[in-house]
């Protein structure tokens, strides 16, 4: 019979296993949304794990430090922390599952279910931070893309790989014009990713909103509002992590995001929980480098590559276009929609303010008799919006101006031409057609 040494031996040659010790740290303070722990050695971003009774760990991040001091961010909802609760940091990288299996799933901010279809298995799975791409490698836009809408095909003409801002109040129209440019765009793969939402919009999106159809060549993120702040910021990340992935694949992606506001909300509470100072109404410095950092990551990629068509909504409080997420907005994209509350209260869908709205891309993807054509719309609707109430109250002389003469007469028809039902689709061509219709009839 061998002795134990020798079995130890035969052993030590066979184990290859080599476990380093694992430090933990423990949680000292709960401040609000922020929990501050010592003794763990991480860097900013890193990921931890915090205990949350007997036998519960819920995911955090790191959000900031100060000296020994460590500051958690939780994704989730950590009722029941006391003070002393381990905190294990965890060495692997984030990383998010993606792929076709994807298509017509609905997921939250950590890539889990949320559609009750059973676990999303897929093939790949990428980093959240995706690899920033040097501007003067990327495409350039050249050409259209087909929303289905006509008022945005003909007037505010959309490039493929052009990031665009849906402006707009509260009531007004921006998520049912979101689904029909789901269900209507000319894209490979949508990316839908729903940012502190109510939790009954998120449903009522997917079902009546997007539809079997639009979810079917679809991926929704979804983190409605009650989600914690980190959660919000990670589903928006998430959504535009995997238009990145099928962009890289050399697809045509259309990723909508509802809202950029309730993203840099999401990060003013983040902010203001571990210390930033507020500097414009409220919002710190690093939500507006936040704002670009999400934002230019859309677009189009390397030349033989795909693109990323994206629209973001940005909720307008009050209808007030002065304000700080929505001018720092305007800054970044190219373009913007405004959606009007007097349009959507007369009735008139959607509810394009035309006077207020610019497509940058818009001189570069048409040919000159279009443009020439959209301009001419735009001048007699501003013309006769300038003048309506010498018009309404009969104090215009016919004949005093040419330009608000023919405004007069083609006013209906191009009101007309400005309105679509849910139902219809209208290509470039179609929307082309409709507009020089309008500028002849009357």
């Amino acid at each position: 019979m061998s002795t134990l040494q020798e079995r130890l031996n035969k052993l030590k040659g066979v184990s290859t296993v080599s476990l380093p010790p694992q430090l933990e740290g423990k949680v000292t303070r709960m401040v609000g949304l922020t929990m501050e722990a010592v003794g763990c050695i991480v860097a900013l971003g890193d990921r931890c794990s915090v205990q949350v009774g007997k036998n519960r760990w819920v995911e955090s991040e790191v959000v900031g430090f100060t000296g020994d001091l460590t500051y958690l961010m939780p994704t989730e909802a950590i009722d029941g922390i006391s003070p002393g609760a381990r905190v294990r940091p965890l060495l692997e990288d984030s990383r998010m599952p993606v792929g076709d299996e994807l298509l017509g799933r609905v997921v939250n901010g950590l890539g889990k279910p949320l559609d009750g279809k059973g676990p999303i298995k897929t093939k790949d799975s990428v980093s959240l931070h995706g690899e920033v791409i040097n501007p003067l490698q990327r495409k350039p836009i050249s050409e259209p893309l087909d929303v289905g809408i006509k008022a945005i095909n003909s007037l505010l003409t959309v490039g493929k790989g052009q990031r665009l801002g849906l402006f707009a109040g509260s009531g007004v129209g921006k998520s049912i014009l979101l689904g029909m440019m789901t269900r209507f765009t000319e894209a490979d793969i949508t990316v839908v990713g729903l940012i502190g939402e109510r939790g009954r919009e998120v449903k009522e999106f997917i079902d009546q909103i997007l539809g079997e159809e639009g979810l079917s060549r679809s991926v929704v993120v979804a983190s409605p509002a009650d989600d914690s702040a980190l959660m919000r910021l990670r589903a928006a990340m998430l959504a535009t992590r995997i238009a990145e992935y099928y962009r890289d694949q050399g697809k045509s992606v259309l990723l909508l995001m509802d809202s950029l506001t309730r993203y840099a909300q999401a990060q003013r509470e983040i902010a203001l929980s571990v210390g930033e100072p507020p500097a414009t109404k409220g919002y710190p410095p690093s939500v507006f480098s936040k704002l670009p950092q999400l934002v230019e990551r859309a677009g189009n990629g390397r030349e033989d590559g795909g693109s990323i068509t994206a629209f973001y909504t940005v909720l307008t409080e009050g209808d007030d276009q002065q304000d700080p997420i929505a001018d720092a907005s305007r800054a970044i994209l190219d373009g913007h929609i405004v959606l009007s509350r007097r349009l959507a209260e007369e009735g008139h869908y959607p509810a394009i303010d035309i006077e207020a709205s610019i497509s940058r891309a818009m001189p570069q993807i048409v040919s000159e008799d279009h443009l020439y054509g959209a301009m001419r719309v735009k001048q007699l609707y501003s013309k006769f919006q300038q003048n309506q109430d010498l018009i309404s109250v009969g104090a215009y002389a016919k004949g005093s101006d040419p330009d608000l003469d023919q405004a007069i007469i083609q006013m209906p028809e191009i009101r007309s031409f400005l309105q679509q039902s849910l139902s219809e689709s209208f290509t470039i061509d179609q929307s082309l057609e409709a507009l020089v219709t309008a500028m002849t009839k009357g």
